[in-house]
């Protein structure tokens, strides 16, 4: 098959998303399938892979994100000759797959991997809560209904679309992880490169330092942790624009050595820093399917989470981790008790490393790769709403 995999942002953004479409590209080619990416960003970035089709865009400050509202010519025939596309997005690529392929019955795949009201109130705090869930409300629904499948990596996501009131059929496909990177003999990263007390007990967190991860949170559950075993010491491996914020946080706490801020670090080395922990711990409440919790599973690391979609639905509270609600001293009291008992932690990481296989790679593309095949095995008959909206009507006669 030939797939197309859109997207609003890729390389070298980094993500979750980004991780997860780089990775089923290679499963997927490896398959013997002709895997392309459609994506915006700088038309002179060397991509470090074949078949990334980019179209320009206007640069929204220094977030990585380029604005654009279509494909160059060659992009979007490149685009009408696959047999399906899948959405990563459903906004500025959803709607040129729905423009683009649909005139031409290309099967068109959407998976949700983000919770985009939280997001809003993360990033649009002056905006009303009730502005982000009506606009997706009167969005996503509509979108979700003309395109030929839904995907959310997860039953607590599904739950979150249909509280959106998207009535279409959903199917859950996790998004997969490599396990191969996580071997069980595998050689942590030495701590005394990181100035960490061999004997300390190490919290690890990995993913972005963004208003969105709930980090102030986690840090002053932490020390609360801290003050009841002061051998507790915490790992942030990743950057973002919270850094600055969270290091004079950790300051003022009194905790500076005791919080290593390492920033950004290879992908390949992950799996190092992972293992060097006792425990991963996050408190963010915005993710839909998180690779982070999931890489840290494979590493036999139990989890201290909060009760929410995707996070709830991976760490099994008592067996591979411990959940807790959003509530700073029930989140604490989780953590302390993680800390304290050394059994606790050896049981669960047995538990964590099987409770992984459930998201191997082979696994889960294999998955998806079934849907492509059946999409593309249909009729291709009229299907719903087949000529859009005259919005897209109006635009597809400009391009």
């Amino acid at each position: 098959m030939r797939i197309g995999l859109m997207a609003d942002i890729y390389k070298p953004h980094v993500s979750g998303v980004t991780h997860y479409i780089s990775l089923n590209k290679r499963v997927l080619e490896a398959r013997g399938h002709e895997v392309y990416v459609f994506t915006f960003g700088d038309m002179e970035y060397q991509d470090d892979e074949d078949n990334v089709i980019r179209s320009p865009g206007v640069p929204v400050a220094d977030t990585g994100v380029y604005l654009s509202f279509r494909f160059t010519g060659s992009a979007r025939r490149k685009l009408q000759s696959m047999d399906v596309v899948h959405v990563q997005h459903p906004f500025l690529s959803g709607r040129l797959a729905l423009r683009y392929c649909r005139p031409r019955r290309i099967p068109i795949v959407f998976t949700n991997h983000t919770r985009y009201d939280l997001y809003a109130q993360a990033y649009l705090p002056m905006l009303p809560d009730v502005v982000g869930t009506s606009f997706l409300q009167a969005y996503l629904p509509s979108f979700c209904e003309e395109v030929d499948l839904v995907i959310a990596p997860s039953q607590g996501l599904k739950q979150v679309l249909r509280d959106l009131e998207v009535s279409v059929p959903v199917h859950v496909i996790p998004n997969g992880v490599d396990l191969r990177r996580f071997p069980i003999d595998l050689q942590p990263a030495g701590r005394e490169t990181l100035g960490i007390d061999p004997g300390s007990i190490l919290l690890v967190y990995s993913g972005r330092l963004g208003p969105e991860k709930n980090l102030t949170f986690l840090l002053r559950a932490f020390a609360g942790a801290h003050e009841a075993f002061p051998q507790a010491r915490l790992l942030l491996l990743g950057d973002g624009p919270e850094r600055d914020n969270l290091e004079d946080l950790a300051a003022r706490s009194g905790l500076s050595k005791e919080i290593v801020f390492l920033g950004m670090i290879p992908h390949e080395d992950v799996p190092r820093y992972l293992a060097a922990g006792d425990a991963f711990v996050t408190a963010s409440v915005t993710e839909v399917h998180p690779l982070s919790v999931i890489e840290a599973l494979a590493c036999g690391l139990p989890v201290v989470g909060v009760e929410s979609p995707g996070v709830g639905d991976t760490v099994e509270d008592g067996r591979n981790g411990l959940l807790s609600r959003h509530d700073l001293p029930a989140y604490t009291a989780k953590l302390t008790r993680l800390v304290g008992d050394e059994g606790l932690r050896s049981r669960m990481s047995t538990e964590a490393r099987r409770s992984a296989q459930a998201y191997d790679i082979e696994r889960t593309a294999g998955l998806v790769e079934d849907e492509y095949r059946h999409l593309v095995a249909e009729p291709k008959g009229e299907s719903r709403r087949f000529w859009g909206s005259i919005w897209d009507r109006m635009w597809e006669r400009k391009t």
